[in-house]
């Protein structure tokens, strides 16, 4: 088959993987796998694209004929800066050059680190080229911009070299066409992963299933947790913002993992606040979940504080109250400012509840709500008294956790 006829060929399987939405790891895969049948000797491709991420910079794959795809998120420029500044993509980057190519059988090889390995590796002759996206060309983009959107990519091939020209005339035909494509694909997977860090992974998953119209909503039942910092606002008048921030993310990395691991669903953060749901599929499954969330937080909030002070840095303990019953669970606001939360007499009557802590002098409570979806795990629960709330026409009982850890503070 000619270059030509295989570049259409080429070209028209990655519109079609375009067209199904295929998944970037599968995109590779399948667009190295074709290389390869139409001839190009290709023993390794890696590409870097922009991840979007909290925690990285972006998002690297790498194939190779003999193992296939994979990938890994690699960190920002500053935080990989030894590795990253001996690459050929920084090199290329730095000098605005749109594109690199190598023979590694000559003394070329000797020019980076990696083209030592490639060499070792069979490898002959190396391309790499990348396509920044949007109004910014090569030339505007600083050497420091990996999360830059774009997509950077190198071939590596193991062929009679002097045959290179012909095999990188294929692939840099198609790359137009392979970033469009791949770009989409990482739009997709992008804003789903966006919406489920700003969302939640249940309201983001909702979102992206067609939830977004204002008003729709459906009654569910679930077990609402609200957790607060306690001394919160008088370390917010002795500490710096940068302070009170690094203490607050210190705090709810713990509290979200803990949370999440036990099936629960973040709703939001309030100041110093965390507001979360158990919804499981049945009450008890709920309620149970809920309670072995607050047995493992204790623990660990001992731990963090332990940590904390060896490294003197300000402290904060905890409240934690958990409620079970019918809430709404949906969209609500304006039309052009929507939030997915919840709302209802449930979620009323738990903040009424978070308001007893200094009353029964415990950090933890919960309602006999909670305690009878429990079941037969409810042995630990202890009553504190039965009260009537602000707001509540019938008086009702609290209990709190009988346990070393998460009884021994007061409110």
């Amino acid at each position: 088959m000619t270059n030509t006829a295989s570049i259409t060929a080429l070209k028209s399987w990655l519109i079609g993987q375009g067209v199904r939405a295929a998944p970037r790891q599968d995109l590779l895969n399948g667009f190295c796998a074709e290389l390869v049948n139409h001839g190009v000797p290709l023993i390794r491709m890696q590409l870097a694209q922009r991840a979007l991420h909290p925690e990285f910079g972006g998002i690297g794959f790498s194939w190779t004929r003999a193992e296939g795809i994979s990938f890994e998120y690699f960190r920002r420029p500053d935080q990989t800066r030894e590795a990253w500044i001996h690459s050929p993509f920084y090199a290329m980057i730095s000098s605005g050059e749109a594109e690199m190519c190598a023979d590694l059988t000559t003394v070329e090889v000797e020019r980076f680190p990696i083209f030592t390995d490639l060499r070792a590796q069979g490898g002959t002759s190396y391309f790499a080229h990348w396509q920044p996206i949007g109004g910014e060309g090569h030339k505007a983009y600083k050497h420091d911009s990996l999360y830059r959107e774009g997509v950077l990519a190198s071939w590596t091939l193991d062929g009679d070299p002097r045959e290179a020209e012909g095999h990188r005339a294929i692939i840099r035909a198609c790359f137009e066409t392979l970033v469009v494509v791949l770009s989409a694909s990482g739009n997709r997977e992008m804003g789903r992963e966006l919406l489920k860090v700003y969302l939640g992974r249940d309201a983001g998953e909702r979102v992206l299933s067609g939830e977004i119209q204002r008003g729709s909503s459906q009654l569910i039942d679930a077990v609402i947790c609200l957790f607060d910092l306690r001394g919160f606002t008088a370390l917010s008048e002795q500490l710096p913002g940068t302070v009170m921030v690094d203490l607050l993310n210190d705090y709810f990395g713990h509290v979200v993992e803990i949370i999440q691991a036990h099936g629960g669903n973040i709703l939001k953060f309030m100041g110093d606040g965390v507001m979360a749901m158990f919804n499981l599929g049945t009450l008890e499954e709920d309620a149970k979940a809920a309670l072995a969330a607050v047995r493992a937080l204790a623990p660990r909030m001992e731990a963090v504080n332990a940590a904390r002070r060896a490294a003197r840095l300000p402290l904060a303990d905890y409240t934690l109250a958990l409620h079970a019953g019918e809430i709404l669970y949906g969209n609500i606001g304006a039309p052009n400012r929507l939030d997915f939360t919840v709302i209802g007499p449930t979620v009323n009557l738990t903040a009424r509840i978070a308001d007893m802590h200094r009353t029964v002098e415990r950090s933890v409570i919960l309602s006999e709500h909670v305690r009878r979806a429990a079941g037969e795990d409810n042995g630990s629960l202890v009553s504190v008294g039965r009260y009537m709330l602000r707001g509540v026409a019938e008086p009702i009982e609290l209990f709190t956790l009988w346990t070393k850890e998460a009884s021994a503070g007061t409110a």
